[in-house]
């Protein structure tokens, strides 16, 4: 498999060194819950020689591929083919109950943009699909024609932030009546009509926010985002680590919620001691969102959103 600098693994020099104290010298388990293309998982066990890597994905190609390159660390890779809220359940079915990291990489894939037939891209005419797991599911073009115009609002502002959700909304509506969506390069176009002419001018491009949206929506990614973040902390071994990398607001602010909540003493205030059982579950290990710099985004254009957060276990779950 080749790589070009779309693949290149986002922050990846950063990742290891968060890693390091947790896997160094020693036999441990990362589950790596969105594995993708392979990049960040390659490179870890090539710098951790004893670790044991757990792959999860919901794309059978990005399994397909990055079994590929994967291939040269042998029996130390264990591959499940699920959602990362179902990371309980394949630990459980691989005899584990205990983890010494979790890394998540969320968002759209450099692999999943790249290939036009999976509708992701704005800039590329394609099926309007979005499905990450593209084997199930209801597609962004189901979301179009069939769903109310108050839900699709809904959708459009709380998943996309998008300030002319109404006015799109309309549009859509009139445009289904007459013909069902099936193409992205038909909404597109809906989309530079709908969105006003200044706001094109300094807002970026006027079907990016819409096009985040509805992959949100067909694919749940905020909901199974709000069961995956307890379901591996409380897999997540004393002093092991979790990485998460987030590529958008929504996604960061619930990461931040479900960390900060764990780092947090559960004693009442004006105690002298802490109450057992009540202390801090978990230590942040990074100063509010780490981003890239410029000299990676530079490099590597998806670096220029990431959000990254990390915190090590350090008491037994409540």
């Amino acid at each position: 498999m080749t790589d070009g600098p779309e693949h290149v693994p986002v922050l990846l020099a950063r990742i290891i060194e968060l890693f390091t104290p947790a896997f160094a010298d020693r036999d441990a388990v990362l589950v790596d819950a969105t594995v993708g293309l392979g990049g960040h998982s390659d490179a870890l066990l090539e710098a951790f020689p004893r670790l044991r890597l757990i792959a999860l994905d919901r794309d059978p190609a990005a399994l397909e591929r990055s079994a590929e390159r994967l291939a040269p660390h042998g029996d130390r890779v264990d591959f499940v083919h699920t959602v990362y809220d179902g990371l309980p359940e394949a630990l459980d079915g691989l005899g584990l109950s205990r983890v010494d990291g979790i890394l998540f990489d969320l968002g759209v894939s450099s692999m999943q943009l790249d290939r036009a037939e999976r509708g992701f891209a704005y800039a590329k005419d394609a099926p309007l699909d979005m499905r990450m797991d593209p084997t199930t599911g209801f597609t962004a073009a189901d979301v179009l024609n069939t769903y109310a115009p108050g839900e699709l609002i809904r959708i459009l502002r709380d998943y996309g932030e998008e300030r002319f959700a109404q006015r799109i909304v309309r549009a859509v509506v009139n445009a289904r009546e007459k013909e069902p969506f099936t193409r992205s390069g038909r909404l597109v176009e809906l989309l530079y009509d709908a969105v006003p002419a200044a706001s094109r001018r300094t807002g970026g491009h006027p079907a990016k926010r819409t096009f985040q949206a509805l992959r949100i929506e067909v694919n749940g990614e905020l909901e199974v985002l709000r069961r995956a973040l307890p379901a591996a902390l409380s897999a997540l071994a004393v002093d092991g680590r979790i990485v998460v990398e987030s590529y958008q607001s929504l996604e960061d602010r619930l990461v931040k919620q479900a960390l900060a909540a764990l780092a947090k003493s559960r004693t009442p205030e004006g105690l002298p001691v802490e109450l057992p059982g009540h202390g801090p579950e978990l230590r942040l290990l990074t100063r509010g969102a780490e981003k890239a710099g410029e000299g990676e985004i530079e490099h590597n254009p998806r670096a220029a959103s990431v959000r990254l957060r990390a915190a090590q276990r350090i008491g037994e779950p409540r």
